[in-house]
């Protein structure tokens, strides 16, 4: 996901007069926070600031140890962001943690906090990182959704549909948007078998391929990007 907020989100960072992001619910270690902020130092700008957002303080105070000030703290906060304006916030495996019907104002209250012309991320992964998805959402709502595994642990895209966001997951039924396009590139997938002699990354890119040749609004890889959208 770093990856990908490199790639699709550099500009945005890069034109900000405060490169201000937020790591919203970062867990009980601050590690995604440290690696987020150094990945974002090292290939969009040096300035970068990265503020770890967690509502409980034990957490905050734990991750004190971590901190450089001012490119990287720890605060406590929730979806009003402590009172910041970021151009970026990522908030993953937040939340699931809550009831479907919550999640609208949730992004609405974190909207509304950022930085003119600022996104959030919000999505979700599995414990190891090898599955995830995750929207991108501004002032309008969300813009684009991604699909995100590692590809040489993928059985099927059909895991996918276990980690959806909150606001999709529990939509992966007949009849509903997101329920077709996974089953459309779980069977785009296995069209494309006879691409895996040449590897799982190859028969991903024909899978999306002929996903995107079916009518599916896939976007384009983002320069310097690892997937499609």
């Amino acid at each position: 996901m770093d990856n990908w907020i490199v790639a699709t989100l550099a500009e945005r960072l890069r034109a900000a007069a405060d490169p201000l992001v937020v790591d919203l619910g970062y867990g009980a270690t601050p590690v995604t926070a440290v690696e987020l902020r150094a990945r974002l130092a090292a290939a969009v700008r040096p300035d970068v600031r990265l503020v770890g957002l967690e509502i409980d303080p034990a957490r905050v105070a734990a991750a004190a140890t971590a901190a450089d000030p001012p490119r990287l703290t720890f605060a406590r906060g929730g979806f009003e962001l402590a009172g910041l304006r970021p151009v970026l916030v990522r908030a993953f495996n937040v939340l699931r943690q809550y009831d479907e019907n919550e999640v609208p104002g949730a992004w609405r209250t974190m909207t509304a906090a950022l930085a003119p012309g600022g996104v959030l991320v919000e999505g979700t992964c599995d414990e190891l990182g090898r599955l995830a998805s995750w929207l991108l959402i501004d002032a309008d709502g969300p813009r684009t959704l991604t699909l995100a595994a590692k590809l040489t642990t993928l059985s099927s895209p059909a895991e996918l549909a276990e980690r959806l966001p909150k606001a999709l997951i529990h939509r992966n039924i007949p009849g509903e948007p997101v329920h077709d396009l996974i089953r459309a590139l779980n069977d785009a997938w296995q069209s494309a078998a006879p691409y895996a002699t040449f590897g799982p990354r190859q028969r991903w890119l024909r899978a999306v391929t002929h996903l995107k040749d079916t009518g599916w609004p896939v976007l384009a890889n983002p320069p310097g990007g690892r997937g499609c959208r």
